[in-house]
């Protein structure tokens, strides 16, 4: 049985309340279960859009990390979109993966990452339509808030992390735990082990720490 590490990605923080990570593990292990496959570790990109690049990745980059150290030597994920919407940035990923002697599999399009040149058109065709999905969903999503605000004369978003009460003495425990030299894994750890809740969610993970203390350093 080979081990390999889940990548799941949503792009909104309004999805991270609804089924698109329970989604794509689902798919993920009927995958696994049928192909001797051990998932070993799941890395969970939580309200990052699929247009980052690795930079702009925590989990992305965390899972990058446990790769190198612990001989695990693949990554599954439900489509290949999940790793990038954007074609260039699927592309830079999936070379950066190759480069490093690192497996990717597709549980929708399972033979995508050949080296056959057909293959790689398919996949660049099917990045190239995701991209565009992307461009036209922001173009609808925009489209709305200039609606809504001419109407009522504003459109709020999600409020950041802190805003709502006892957020702002969370993040005071993060900063102090991050600056006593603790990694974000075991921030999450130690924040699901007193049993203090995300926002969204059932546990705390790495990248969803880096990404509040990151949000809290610009203001």
């Amino acid at each position: 049985m080979t081990n390999v590490f889940a990548y799941l990605r949503v792009s909104g923080k309004g999805q991270l309340e609804g089924d698109g990570f329970t989604r794509q593990l689902h798919a993920i292990r009927q995958y696994a279960a049928s192909n001797n496959l051990r998932i070993a570790r799941v890395f969970r990109e939580e309200g990052v859009s699929g247009t980052k690049d690795l930079e702009n990745r925590p989990a992305l980059q965390e899972l990058m990390l446990a790769l190198d150290k612990h001989g695990t030597k693949t990554m599954i994920v439900e489509k290949l979109d999940r790793v990038a919407r954007d074609l260039m940035v699927q592309e830079t990923i999936i070379g950066d993966l190759r480069k490093r002697g690192f497996e990717l599999i597709s549980v929708a399009e399972p033979d995508l990452c050949s080296d056959d040149p057909s293959r790689k058109l398919v996949r660049q065709v099917f990045g190239a339509i995701a991209e565009y999905e992307r461009a036209m969903i922001v173009l609808k999503l925009r489209g709305a808030r200039q609606r809504v605000k001419a109407e009522t004369g504003k459109c709020e978003g999600r409020k950041r992390y802190g805003s709502r009460d006892g957020e702002a003495a969370i993040i005071d425990q993060m900063r102090q735990l991050r600056q006593n030299g603790m990694a974000v894994d075991k921030i999450a750890s130690v924040l699901n082990t007193k049993g203090i809740r995300p926002r969204s969610g059932q546990q705390w993970y790495g990248s969803s720490v880096s990404n509040i203390l990151k949000a809290a350093q610009a203001f």
